[in-house]
């Protein structure tokens, strides 16, 4: 019910959560307390800013001014403190605030908020803040009564929640638990899409570190026997090589469109053909319907690459390569398919089996030889990614047999929630 904090704690999201529990609750006013997680939030403004402990908040209250000993910005132990005992999970040196209040009471109650927090973050144990605690001197104000839950993620209470009614009942205690626990939920979700994030950014720099080095070095040396013989060619091949480098190198990103993803290969092939002459051959049928489809980025390299390392691996004999994206209704369907010696459909089964980022028999996208292991990296990778983002039904199908060339298939939705070349 809280699912702004599906993108983690900040002041933004807080107070967007806070309206939602409110409505949930039937509370009074609702305050929610805790070091905010951080990231990028464009409705965060300044944490001691106007929104939150800035002059709209305590107005004439008897915390407007400057801040005092009294103040629950100053006041009461913080975390890390050596007199006071440490909240399990402080993050380094802040103190828990006030990121959030909505409702009723905020002049009155707003400013006591973290201080009633406090001993919920310390113990990880709920409470109720009776009447006389409250010390309202409006005799106007409905808030008689704060129950306040702790919100625990990983064994860690990251923040709390605290709900005002007019009185207390067994059931509002009850409802405030269920709440947060919802909250909670919302929280570890975060957490494991940062986490899920942090994965993807790891496999993505890891899949660039996998650019054969012998690729570049061929790559510049083709370019360099051209200088003299043909300056023009040597040129456009320079001008390939950059573009292609620019593209796979750039700032990472999750999708981009199949037009750049194309565009980029074509390059790379022009490289290879550069190098390879009339021993490499390749066409690419691409229907105009599918080009701004989205798609992961660098998925089709590495099938073009291990299309060519090991279509050509122990043969002199030419390699044609032949790439198809056409229109399947609701879906682009792409196929990468060599001429080249094929695999044995054991290996491949090792190949896609193989834990991506660790040790296995494949390296940039390439069948390992016994003189050489790869780092488990091209076609797993691509697998892996392309289930991850659209179900396990969109993972990679190869048509291979040794001496039989191969043939990579797959497809990716024209549309997928959340899913936006960048």
């Amino acid at each position: 019910m809280a699912p702004p904090l599906r993108g983690g704690l900040t002041p933004g999201s807080a107070r967007k959560a806070a309206r939602h529990l409110r409505t949930l609750l039937g509370a009074e006013a609702v305050a929610l307390v805790g070091v905010p997680s951080g990231g990028d939030d464009p409705d965060a403004g300044d944490l001691y800013g106007d929104d939150l402990y800035g002059d709209d908040l305590y107005g004439d209250g008897p915390y407007g001014g400057d801040a005092s000993a009294d103040d629950p910005r100053t006041a009461g132990p913080r975390p890390g403190d050596d007199d006071g005992d440490p909240r399990p999970g402080a993050e380094g040196d802040l103190a828990p605030c006030l990121l959030a209040w909505d409702g009723a009471g905020r002049d009155e109650h707003a400013a006591d908020a973290v201080a009633h927090a406090l001993p919920v973050l310390a113990s990880g144990r709920p409470r109720v803040i009776a009447p006389e605690l409250l010390g309202c001197r409006d005799a106007l104000c409905r808030i008689r009564v704060a129950m306040v839950a702790p919100l625990t993620v990983e064994g860690r209470v990251e923040a709390t929640l605290t709900a005002y009614w007019t009185g207390p009942s067994t059931a509002r205690v009850r409802a405030v638990g269920e709440a947060a626990r919802l909250v909670t939920g919302q929280l570890e979700l975060a957490r494991l899409d940062t986490a899920r994030i942090r994965l993807a950014e790891a496999e993505m720099r890891a899949l660039r570190a996998q650019i054969s080095p012998h690729f570049v070095y061929n790559s510049l040396t083709t370019i360099a026997s051209f200088v003299r013989t043909d300056p023009e060619r040597a040129r456009g091949l320079l001008l390939d090589f950059a573009d292609f480098a620019r593209y796979s190198f750039r700032n990472p990103r999750d999708f981009t469109t199949l037009a750049d993803e194309l565009r980029s290969i074509d390059r790379y092939l022009l490289l290879e053909r550069a190098r390879f002459g009339d021993r490499l051959r390749f066409d690419v049928q691409v229907a105009p319907e599918v080009l701004p489809v989205a798609v992961p980025f660098l998925a089709l390299q590495p099938l073009v690459e291990n299309a060519i390392r090991h279509g050509m691996k122990g043969t002199r004999g030419p390699l044609h390569i032949s790439i198809v994206a056409r229109d399947s209704g609701a879906e682009a369907a792409i196929s990468v398919e060599d001429d080249g010696v094929g695999m044995d459909p054991e290996r491949l089964q090792e190949i896609l089996a193989a834990p991506v980022g660790r040790p296995g028999p494949t390296g940039w996208g390439s069948v390992a030889t016994p003189d050489r292991r790869g780092g488990g990296i091209g076609l797993a990778n691509v697998d892996e990614r392309m289930r991850q983002v659209y179900g396990e039904e969109y993972g990679l199908t190869v048509e291979t047999a040794l001496g039989a060339g191969t043939k990579v298939r797959l497809r990716v939705p024209k549309y997928r929630p959340g899913v936006f070349p960048d």
